[in-house]
Order: C-alpha cells, then structure tokens, then sequence
C-alpha cells in the first residue's frame, strides 16, 4: 500500500491556524506537508534567545530580528530560529515576511542538524534565500549558505573561529564567539 499525502496550500494553512485546531501544537508547514517540531531544549533555547540579543544590538536600525515566528514561502511556512529581515517592522503586521523580505535566516542545530541540512535547505534555497546560517551546536561551528539556485546553495563556509559579515550588511561585524555559546 502506498501512502499518499494530502499537501496544503498556504491558504488552506492559514485558515487552518485561524481556526484555532492547532493552537498549542509545535507544528510548522514545510514543502505543503505539517511537520512536527522538536522541543525546544535548554541548550537551544539559550543559544536562540542570546543570539538574537546580539543581532538586535548589532543590527539596531538596520534590521529586524525575529526569533520563533513563522515566515510565508511558496508552500511552507516555517518557523526558523532567526530570522533577519527588512524594516519597518510593523509591516509585518499584515503578513509574515515574505522572500524578499528576508535578508538571511538561521537555524541553531543540536538534534535538528539532519532536518536543517536536507530539508530546510531545499525549501530556502528554492524560494531564494540569500543567506542561511546553520549553527551546528554539536560540532561547534557555523555553516553559511550562499549562493541560492534552484533547491541548493551553490557555496557553503564553514567557520570555526573569528570575525565574518553577512552579504546584505558587510560593514557589521560578527563574532562567531558570540554565536557559538556552548
């Protein structure tokens, strides 16, 4: 017997979120499927809320950060750890920010590294996203992802140690210290 999923739309997602049936439900739309998400564990969560500190006193006036909140694609709506995206803030107010809205995002890995790397990536890279950093808390480093084409980056650094910038802000310093916490 083959199983044969049903894939919603966007649409179909968002009136199902209205509905209030998922309220409480850590699920997020990926590739028109509704994909359970991992809870979210001490390490993570500290990791996530530092970070975006730091990017909000890096990026104040520049950027908006948004940690947790979904983001609207072509069929799915995930919700990455951070994302950098374009000001004024309140226009979010009436939709997530799409595409071109989005300057990069990231994802902080420790049990998500797998679903980070095969299947967040397709997704972003197909909808053109410039940037995404995967910070990998197991291995201690950083993946950047550049260079969207198609379901792949074309180019992908790996650091370590040091100071780097991003492509949409290259005259603000980053120190990967301040990104690898544990």
């Amino acid at each position: 017997m083959t199983l044969i999923t049903y894939k919603w739309s966007i649409a179909e997602w968002h009136e199902l979120v209205n509905s209030g049936i998922l309220e409480g439900k850590p699920v997020e739309l990926l590739e028109g499927e509704i994909i359970e998400m991992s809870p979210e564990g001490i390490e993570h969560s500290y990791t996530n809320q530092s970070i975006a500190d730091y990017l909000r006193e890096l990026f104040q006036g520049q950027a908006y950060i948004r940690d947790a909140h979904p983001i609207t694609l072509d069929n799915s709506e995930p919700e990455p750890d951070i994302a950098i995206v374009r000001l004024p803030k309140d226009i979010y107010r009436q939709h997530h920010p799409y595409p071109q809205d989005i300057y990069w995002l990231i994802e902080i890995s420790n049990k998500t590294l797998k679903k980070d790397l095969e299947q967040k990536i397709i997704t972003y890279a197909r909808n053109g996203i410039p940037e995404y950093w995967v910070i990998d808390l197991v291995n201690q480093k950083l993946l950047v992802h550049t260079q969207p084409q198609d379901n792949k980056y074309l180019k992908v650094v790996e650091y370590k140690t040091g100071i780097f910038t991003s492509l949409a802000f290259p005259d603000i310093e980053i120190d990967l210290e301040q990104l690898l916490l544990f």
